[in-house]
C-alpha cells in the first residue's frame, strides 16, 4: 500500500482554472465556550476550486479573536483573497504534493492552507468518479461520533446542557475545563450520568504548578486529558504523563508529523488528536496518523468545530485506521442553526454518522444556502 506522501506524489496534474471565495456567518444554537475564549457566531471561509471539469470545496474555520491561533476569520480572508487566490487561479502543478509544497511555502498560514489543499483532494477524488474515501484507500464505515460540551457558569447549566444533547446516542461524552472549574464539574458528572465514557479538554489551560488538580482528576476513571498543558512545553507534559495513569492527549501541540513524533518520543502522550484544520489540511493529518498507526499510538479526529464542508472532511479522513476513538463530528444541528451541505450531518441511533456514497466527499453544497449566508465573495480564474 502507498504511504500518502506516494500517493499524493501520483496524483496529478492540479489545475486551478477558476477559484470562488465565500465568507458565511451562521448562528450558532449556543455560545462555543473553552477556557481561552468563546464564539457564538460561526465565520467560515469557503472555497470552490475547478479545473473546468471536476470540482471541490474547501473550507477555512479558524476562530475569531485569535482565542485558538494566531489566524483568524478577518486574518485567513485577507490572505486568501490578497495573495494566495489570485497566485493560484490559472496555475497548474505536477501533482498534490508540488501543490502542497507551494502552499507551505507561500504561507505559514495552516488555516490558510487547509481551504485550498482539502478543495483539491476533492476535485482529484471527482475527476475520477471516485468517493474520497476510496481515492484515499480507505474502508467505507460508519463513523462513531462524541459529544462534546463547552463551559457554562455553573454545574446545573452544564447537566442541562447535557441531557438537551445526550450522551445518547453518542458514542462518548467530552467537556470543557478550566483552572477552578475541573475536579467539581467532573464529580458531578459522574454522579448525574454515571460511568460513561468521559474525558476532559482543558485547552492548554493548565501549568506544573496544577499536576495536584490533574492528579485528583486522575481517580474519575477518564479517557484521556486532552491538551491539559501549554502547546510547546511538551517536557511538561511528558512529566505530568509520568505521574497520572489516564492518558494525555495532544492537540494544539501537533501541528506536524515531525511534532507528532517529538512528542512520542519524550512520552509527552499516549493519545493524539488530529484537526484538518490545525494542520493544514489531509496530508499533513495523513502523515500525523501514519505516526501514530507505526508506533502504535491511537489517534482521533477533532474539530473546531467546522461548518458542514470541514466537518464532512473531518468524517471522511475518520475511517483511517489510525482513529480509534469517536471522533468530534456532530450532527449539524449540535452547533449551528443552518448548515450548507446537503445532506444535513446526523447522528444515527447506533451513535454513528453515515453518508452517500458518492463521487468527492459525498455531500453537494447547498449554493442557495451558500449566498444566503455570505458576508463577502470574490472569484478568480
Amino acid at each position: 500500500m502507498k504511504t500518502v506522501d506516494e500517493l499524493a506524489a501520483s496524483l496529478g496534474p492540479v489545475l486551478f482554472r477558476e477559484l470562488d471565495l465565500w465568507r458565511v456567518a451562521i448562528p450558532m444554537t449556543e455560545p462555543f465556550r473553552i477556557s481561552s475564549g468563546e464564539v457564538s457566531n460561526k465565520e467560515a471561509l469557503v472555497v470552490r476550486a475547478s479545473d473546468g471539469t471536476a470540482f471541490g470545496w474547501g473550507e477555512s474555520s479558524s476562530m475569531p479573536g485569535s482565542f485558538y491561533s494566531a489566524e483568524t476569520p478577518d486574518t485567513c480572508h485577507q490572505e486568501l483573497v490578497g495573495r494566495v487566490l489570485p497566485a493560484l487561479a490559472g496555475r497548474a502543478f505536477r501533482s498534490l504534493a508540488e501543490l502542497n509544497e507551494f502552499l507551505k511555502e507561500f504561507t505559514p498560514a495552516a488555516f490558510v492552507r487547509v481551504a485550498i489543499e482539502t478543495a483539491a483532494w476533492e476535485m482529484m477524488a471527482r475527476g475520477r468518479g471516485l468517493s474520497l474515501r476510496a481515492l484515499l484507500g480507505l474502508e467505507e464505515r460508519p463513523i462513531p461520533s462524541g459529544l462534546a460540551v463547552g463551559l457554562y457558569d455553573t454545574e446545573d447549566q452544564l447537566c442541562a446542557a447535557i441531557r438537551r444533547w445526550g450522551p445518547q446516542p453518542y458514542q462518548r461524552l467530552k467537556i470543557k475545563i478550566k483552572r477552578g472549574q475541573d475536579v467539581a464539574l467532573v464529580r458531578r458528572v459522574r454522579r448525574e450520568f454515571g460511568d460513561i465514557p468521559l474525558f476532559v479538554d482543558a485547552n492548554a489551560d493548565y501549568t506544573r504548578e496544577d499536576f495536584a488538580v490533574l492528579r485528583e482528576l486522575d481517580a474519575y476513571k477518564l479517557m484521556m486529558f486532552e491538551q491539559p498543558l501549554a502547546k510547546h512545553d511538551l517536557e511538561a507534559s511528558a512529566e505530568l504523563q509520568r505521574q497520572v495513569r489516564t492518558p494525555v492527549c495532544l492537540d494544539e501541540s501537533i501541528e506536524s508529523a515531525e511534532d507528532a513524533r517529538k512528542a512520542l518520543d519524550m512520552g509527552a502522550c499516549r493519545i493524539i488528536n488530529i484537526k484538518i484544520q490545525r494542520v493544514g489540511g489531509f496530508l499533513e493529518a495523513l502523515r500525523i496518523a501514519e505516526v501514530c498507526a507505526a508506533r502504535g499510538v491511537p489517534a482521533w479526529m477533532g474539530t473546531m468545530p467546522e461548518l458542514g464542508i470541514g466537518s464532512v472532511q473531518a468524517w471522511m479522513l475518520a475511517a483511517h485506521p489510525a482513529f480509534q476513538f469517536p471522533s468530534d463530528v456532530e450532527s449539524s444541528a449540535r452547533w449551528f442553526s443552518d448548515d450548507l451541505v446537503q445532506p444535513a450531518l446526523v447522528v444515527s441511533s447506533d451513535g454513528c454518522l453515515h453518508g452517500p456514497a458518492a463521487p468527492g466527499l459525498g455531500f453537494e453544497v447547498d449554493r442557495a444556502k451558500l449566498e444566503c449566508y455570505a458576508t463577502a465573495r470574490a472569484h478568480f480564474s
